[in-house]
């Protein structure tokens, strides 16, 4: 019997699951995406072979952000392309989190509160490379955010991939090698700031929303009592070691891009009630163990994930932002003496990117292997 998937999920559950809760918009739209993937729901290519005939069939994916069926592509070519943005340079993997004590507090405003995790994130590492006493100089990062930990609950953190080295004021390159250049309580403290001042600017400008479980910071008193609590609270950001070579960050960022709260290799079993998935330990090294939960449960956790409408969740900064990232990153290139990756995929047809990245032709008759017309039908029908 072939392993559960989430759409499998989605389909057995989904409707006792509209019984007991309410899905926004956006969460509704991602359902509906997931439930019709590769069903024909949203059409299909055919082909038939020039050689005996045979039919075949491809049904359209519907290209979800959340979908686990509809992210590897994107994530391979989005990987592909950011080969040209990558300099032989030290690289640094940061974790910005906030306490989770504010958790009710950012779901009732994720856009709002996310986009603040993006300023306090960015905001620290400028102000704190640009000082000479660290560095003096502008860098390049990359900012990803993630809403989840390994058992879907709501973490909503900022992952960061940073050069570890950048322009001074006079266009020189500077770096301090592989070792880490920013003390991790001087990160701490200055994220601890921003992000707080950031959100006191909100609640004093009436622009918060509280609901469910955040519904008692309506009250002054009690919304005072928590900001206190955030700054009583150990701020920890976490960094770990530089990579090996631009080949290991490009890998890297494969790791965190596309990422959704759970993919369908993750779930061990269905049966008519629960779910059973594989998370991972972190009280013991990462271990792997299992987890069960109420298919409705299941979809509940899966479901508080879906970005808002819109919103961007990888960002670049500093020497990787579009507007000059080519002439500072070519600049940095000529002072490093280091040669520029180009992109394998850029201008390549779908057939081609699929030959290449996973040793697939699509142009090959699964019956005689003769070769496939051109799709003589298409028929997209988007929900």
């Amino acid at each position: 019997m072939n392993k559960p998937t989430v759409q499998d999920i989605f389909r057995h559950f989904y409707t006792a699951y509209l019984e007991k809760y309410s899905p926004s918009p956006e969460q509704a739209k991602a359902v509906r995406n997931i439930l019709n993937c590769k069903t024909g729901a949203y059409g299909a290519n055919i082909s038939v072979c020039e050689d005996c005939g045979a039919v075949q069939i491809h049904y359209n994916s519907c290209r979800n952000r959340c979908c686990p069926m509809c992210q590897a592509v994107p994530k391979e070519m989005w990987m592909d392309a950011r080969r040209e943005d990558v300099l032989d340079a030290p690289y640094f993997h940061l974790v910005f989190t906030v306490p989770d004590i504010l958790n009710p507090v950012i779901y009732s405003n994720q856009k709002l509160l996310y986009d603040t995790l993006y300023h306090a994130t960015s905001t620290t590492i400028q102000e704190l490379t640009s000082d000479p006493k660290h560095l003096g100089a502008s860098v390049g990062y990359i900012c990803i955010l993630h809403t989840w930990g390994s058992e879907m609950n709501f973490h909503p953190h900022i992952h960061t991939i940073l050069l570890g080295g950048g322009l001074t004021p006079k266009n020189e390159w500077k770096d301090n090698g592989t070792e880490f250049f920013l003390p991790i309580w001087a990160i701490s403290k200055v994220f601890r700031g921003k992000y707080m001042d950031e959100l006191k600017n909100l609640w004093n400008t009436d622009q918060l929303e509280f609901h469910g479980t955040a519904e008692k910071y309506r009250n002054h008193y009690a919304f005072k009592e928590l900001i206190d609590s955030c700054y009583d609270a150990e701020w920890v950001p976490y960094c770990k070691k530089t990579f090996n070579g631009a080949q290991s960050v490009i890998d890297y960022l494969g790791k965190y891009t596309h990422r959704i709260a759970i993919s369908n290799h993750r779930i061990i079993h269905m049966d008519d009630e629960n779910v059973t998935f594989s998370v991972k330990d972190y009280r013991k090294e990462g271990q792997w163990k299992e987890l069960t939960l109420s298919g409705i449960e299941f979809i509940r956790r899966f479901l508080m994930h879906v970005p808002p409408r819109r919103f961007v969740r990888i960002r670049h900064y500093g020497l990787l932002c579009s507007r000059s990232k080519h002439k500072k990153l070519t600049l940095c290139r000529n002072l490093l003496g280091c040669k520029k990756y180009l992109s394998r995929l850029r201008a390549k047809e779908m057939p081609e990117i699929l030959k290449q990245l996973y040793g697939i032709n699509i142009c090959v008759c699964k019956s005689c292997g003769g070769h496939l017309g051109k799709p003589q039908l298409r028929i997209p029908q988007r929900c």
